[in-house]
């Protein structure tokens, strides 16, 4: 496991800095951020995503499972001069109550690749937009080097060797097994194994539930690597980005803005 993994502070900063610089402008080609505007994060954690529409004074809520993490942004926002704007809320996003048609913008940054039935949570979210409202999604396709999480893996080898996530189960286990790894950690790797998506499923979800796709971009490079080991984005090659199922392989990272019908 990277330090960063364990450094909750850091990785808040990281996803500050890199919605900041990537994922506001690509949400900005379509709508214009100000303070008018109430922004929702599902899967936050600790919020980071939330703090440049935070600074631009929106009004930001934030959902997470982890009450832990949730009571850590608390804590990180505690003194932000916006902070009566923002909301943080340790909840299923299926049990919350009074999102209906709240939310102008909605961000699921590498999010989406953690949730079982992706289809009925799309149908979920729909009932949470304005009739205008974005929706930001980020996630690596399963197939990615990476696509696994591995890169959580306590055993250093493991947390860098990419692909071998793609093992059949039973391979995959004894692998994860063999280095050392957990009952839980591998329970988890598991877990991402069963709902790991590829582009070409969420491209089928977003259209079965009639979200347009107004705009993506597909990452040989993904943006976030940047602040975390200083390698700049790069796009994926456009022929490459072309060709259905093959391009999961090497691309890291999809982003996508979606409109609502």
């Amino acid at each position: 496991m990277q330090k960063r993994h364990l450094d909750p502070q850091r990785y808040f900063n990281e996803q500050a800095a890199s919605t900041q610089k990537y994922v506001l402008p690509f949400i900005e080609s379509n709508k214009k951020i100000d303070n008018a505007l109430n922004i929702l994060e599902i899967g936050c954690g600790e919020a980071g995503n939330l703090k440049p529409f935070l600074d631009l004074g929106c009004n930001c809520t934030g959902v997470d499972l982890s009450i832990s993490k949730i009571e850590k942004g608390k804590t990180y926002y505690a003194a932000h001069p916006k902070v009566k704007n923002l909301r943080l809320i340790s909840e299923d996003i299926y049990k919350t109550k009074d999102f209906h048609s709240q939310f102008d913008v909605v961000i699921i940054r590498d999010v989406i690749e953690h949730i079982h039935d992706q289809d009925k949570f799309l149908r979920l979210l729909k009932d949470l937009l304005t009739p205008t409202a974005l929706v930001f999604i980020a996630f690596p396709p399963w197939q990615s080097p990476f696509g696994g999480h591995q890169q959580v893996c306590d055993n250093k080898l493991l947390s860098l060797l990419p692909y071998f996530h793609l093992l059949p189960i039973p391979l995959y286990k004894a692998v994860l097994k063999s280095f050392g790894e957990s009952e839980s950690k591998i329970e988890g790797l598991l877990e991402i194994k069963e709902t790991g998506i590829s582009l070409e499923r969420f491209e089928a979800l977003a259209l079965k539930n009639e979200y347009p796709v107004l705009l993506k971009t597909l990452y040989l490079i993904n943006p976030n690597y940047e602040v975390k080991f200083g390698l700049k984005p790069r796009l994926l090659n456009k022929i490459l980005s072309k060709i259905p199922y093959f391009r999961n392989y090497f691309c890291t990272c999809g982003y996508y803005l979606l409109g609502r019908s």
